[in-house]
Parts: C-alpha cells; sequence; structure tokens
C-alpha cells in the first residue's frame, strides 16, 4: 500500500492510497461469503452459492462494493498509523479508480490535530492564594455548621426575609383556573430567589391564614411564558432558630466534646483544603499560561463539535429542570446569548489544552496503570452516587474506557507542567509543591495522581 498526503490547511489533509489488489483478498473472500447468505439462487442452499453464480447472476460489481466497504475503513486506518496522523474527524472517503484484479485508489480528506511545538515550561511564575487560615474563615464554618444544625420554630407574625412558610398555590388565567400550576403544602424560605417573580415580594408581610394575587410570568407547563395570576394561601410562619456556639454544640454537630476541640479540628481541615487549592491553582495556571505562550490553529470540525455537545447538554438540562428556557436562563442569572458566547470561549480552549497535554503526555511517555484506572473509576462512581461496578461495566459496554484513560493521562500532565513552574503566593512566600504532596499524602512518595477530595 502506498500512500501520499497532500496539506489542505494547517488542520486538514488529504491522503491518496493506492492498494494492490492482493491486499483486498480477505475481504474479497468475505465479501463473497456475505453477498452468498444474501441471495437465494435455485439449487442452491443460502451461504452455499459458488464465487462463479454470483457474478454470473449478480454481477462482480456487487462483490467488489461489499469488498471495499469492508476494506476501506480498515485501509484508512492503517494509512493513518503509517504517516503518524491524529484525524480528529470522521474522513470524507472517495474510491478514484478501480483496476479490477490490479489496484484500487482512494482518497481520504481529514480534520487533523494541527503540527506545533510545546514551548519550555519549566519556570513559569505562578501566582496562588495563600494557604493561611483566618479567624475569619474558622467562623464561617462555624457559621456554616450552626445553619445545618438550625431549627425552626412557628411565630404568630407575618413572615420576613429568612423565615420559612408553607403555603397553598394556584395560577388563573382570565379567571380560568389551571389545575397543572396548583401545589399544596409547599415549603419555601422567603427571600431565596425563585424562578416565580414576584413571590417572595408577595410573601412578604404575609401571616398564617393570610392571602394574596400577584401578577407573574409562568416558567413551566403548557401555559409557559404567559402571564397569569398566582393567588398564594400562607398556612404557616416559622423562623429559623441557630444554635448557641458552645460545648454543647460541639457535642451535638461533630465527635468532639470542647468548642475549642472542634475549632481546632476545622482549622486543621481548612488549612488542608487551603493546600489543595494550592496545588489546583498551581497546575490549572501553569496550564493557562503555557496555552498563552502558544498559537495554534483549531480543526473547525472538531470545534464544531464541541460547542454542539455543549449545546446539546444545555438543552437537556433546561428539558430536565421543567422550566421554559427564559426561566431558565433567568434562574441562572445569564442570557442564551451570554451562555453560548461561553461556550464558543470554552470549546476553543478545551480543544486547545487537549492538543497540548496529548504532546506533554506523548513526550513524557505518561501511562496508566491498572490501579490508577481503578481509582478513577471508584471516584467517578462516588461523583455520581453509582456503585464503582456499575460505572466500570458502563465504560467497558459504551467503549468510554479510553476517553477515561484519556482524562487519566491529561491530568497528569498537568501535574507536570503544574511541578516545573516557580510558585509563590500572592503574599510573595514560596510555595513549595513538593511539601504538600508529603503532607497531603504521607505515606505517597511524589505528586498524587490526583489530589484528595476536600
Amino acid at each position: 500500500m502506498k500512500t501520499a498526503v497532500e496539506e489542505l490547511s494547517p488542520t486538514r489533509v488529504k491522503l491518496t492510497v493506492e492498494v494492490p489488489f492482493e491486499e483486498l483478498e480477505p475481504s474479497l473472500q468475505a465479501a463473497y461469503k456475505k453477498v452468498a447468505q444474501q441471495v437465494r439462487v435455485p439449487g442452491f442452499r443460502p451461504g452455499k452459492v459458488p464465487a462463479r453464480i454470483i457474478e454470473q447472476r449478480f454481477g462482480r460489481a456487487v462483490v467488489l462494493e461489499e469488498t471495499l466497504n469492508d476494506a476501506l475503513p480498515k485501509l484508512y486506518g492503517q494509512a493513518v498509523d503509517e504517516i503518524d496522523l491524529f484525524p480528529v474527524s470522521t474522513p470524507d472517503i472517495e474510491v478514484t479508480r478501480i483496476d479490477d484484479g490490479a489496484q484500487v485508489e482512494f482518497t481520504a480528506e481529514v480534520d487533523i490535530r494541527p503540527a506545533f511545538d510545546v514551548p519550555d515550561y519549566t519556570g513559569a511564575e505562578i501566582v496562588v492564594d495563600p494557604a493561611e487560615v483566618s479567624d475569619a474563615d474558622i467562623d464561617a464554618q462555624l457559621e456554616g455548621l450552626r445553619q445545618r444544625f438550625a431549627t425552626l420554630t412557628g411565630v404568630e407574625r407575618p413572615a420576613g426575609r429568612g423565615d420559612y412558610v408553607v403555603m397553598d398555590l394556584r395560577a388563573e388565567i382570565d379567571g380560568k383556573n389551571l389545575e397543572e400550576q396548583q401545589a399544596a403544602d409547599v415549603s419555601y424560605e422567603v427571600g431565596a430567589g425563585s424562578v416565580l417573580q414576584g413571590l417572595d415580594d408577595a410573601l412578604e408581610g404575609l401571616g398564617a391564614g393570610e392571602e394574596r394575587t400577584f401578577s407573574t410570568t409562568l416558567v413551566g407547563g403548557e401555559n409557559a411564558g404567559e402571564e397569569a395570576d398566582v393567588i398564594i394561601n400562607v398556612k404557616s410562619v416559622k423562623e429559623k432558630v441557630l444554635p448557641e456556639l458552645d460545648d454543647e454544640f460541639a457535642q451535638l454537630a461533630s465527635e468532639f466534646d470542647t468548642l475549642e476541640e472542634l475549632r481546632g479540628s476545622i482549622r486543621e481541615q481548612a488549612r488542608r483544603n487551603k493546600l489543595i487549592d494550592q496545588v489546583v491553582q498551581a497546575r490549572e495556571k501553569a496550564v493557562e499560561a503555557l496555552l498563552d505562550s502558544i498559537d495554534i490553529p483549531l480543526p473547525e470540525s472538531a470545534l464544531k463539535a464541541e460547542l454542539d455537545a455543549r449545546k446539546h447538554n444545555l438543552e437537556h438540562q433546561i428539558q430536565e429542570s421543567g422550566l421554559s428556557k427564559e426561566a431558565y436562563f433567568r434562574l441562572y442569572q445569564t442570557t442564551e446569548e451570554e451562555r453560548f458566547a461561553e461556550f464558543e470561549e470554552n470549546s476553543a480552549l478545551a480543544l486547545k489544552s487537549g492538543f497540548v497535554l496529548d504532546k506533554i503526555v506523548k513526550a513524557e511517555d505518561i501511562g496508566v496503570s491498572e490501579q490508577e484506572l481503578t481509582n478513577f473509576v471508584v471516584r467517578r462512581a462516588q461523583q455520581l452516587g453509582v456503585a464503582p461496578n456499575t460505572l466500570a461495566q458502563h465504560l467497558a459496554d459504551n467503549d468510554q474506557l479510553t476517553l477515561a484513560m484519556m482524562e487519566i493521562v491529561r491530568e497528569k500532565a498537568k501535574t507536570v507542567v503544574g511541578d516545573a513552574a516557580k510558585v509563590t503566593d500572592t503574599e510573595g512566600n514560596e510555595v513549595d509543591l513538593k511539601a504538600i504532596y508529603a503532607e497531603l499524602n504521607p505515606e505517597q512518595d511524589g505528586a498524587p495522581e490526583t489530589v484528595p477530595a476536600p
């Protein structure tokens, strides 16, 4: 087989492949067998029709078409491997010549990863947040813990911001009740920011047993986007009562006997979290600095595929939310145009990052051990709330193990780039990543494959 490469652009090539006919022999024999199974010829059992009879009755072209359908994907893959290309799109293949018994020629146009060199990233100056833990950090953690152990107590007064109400809601358009827009015994925190605009203002000042009507735009159901009157009836008002910060609270909220012991534990965990943040920031910022130093043309097809995937995921999220598109974007305080612009920027960045990290993976000969793959599956299963064996089987059944390994080696490449940087914090102190690794993982030698979860 002979392959010629024509560069159509920095990100697209055209392969012209010449194949001696004898290399098609396995596919040719397979084609005869497949056609023999499909046709019916009097006097012959299915699958037992001789090749000469097939050609006489149905023509040589039928067999050649089946032969090429089987052979071309394999021959294309072989050609790509031989000339060391990295395709990033589905090829456009065209058979340009068939000399039956002598030679076949086909062309394949495909987008590829562009050729580029990774500059030296050793010593890149990176600044991260400091790891010092302040009293304010501890107080914030304790306040969050108090919120988790807060109780709700009924009050005989109108509802205000931060109070919880139990209410019934219904909606009307032109006096007609909308059955699907009714809900009973809904618990809601006043001021939480409902997607139903006007609800928080309507609830303020209402006491138990009181009713109020306000106009708003419906956000879900058949009448999404229409103006309606919403009637709310408050059934009860409760205020949040926070526990006192004392030894009794420490015993309630933790395994410690005193508040000081709890504060000490929180301080230790907060420092650990800040060290993890420093590692993550160092790696991400070092990669960002490297990407900023390289100009790489991006294949249009790969960029479009990345962008389309993000848009598809967004559509799925909106459908799953049960909200109208307008309400969904209002809930997240953005617009469709802003989200799409963000997608375009992030798609280009993700594609460029992948190209650069893959280069580093190859240059550093980074691989994946069986234990690393197992650890990855366990961590991802915990995040998704499924059993590790279930996730592992899903990845295997859907040919996604290769993608999982790619994600692992790219993360390891980020570690290589981060470890090569000169890292300081915003106060000018040197940050020793190796010392952080030793503190976070005293039983592990060197950089961890991933930083521990906070």
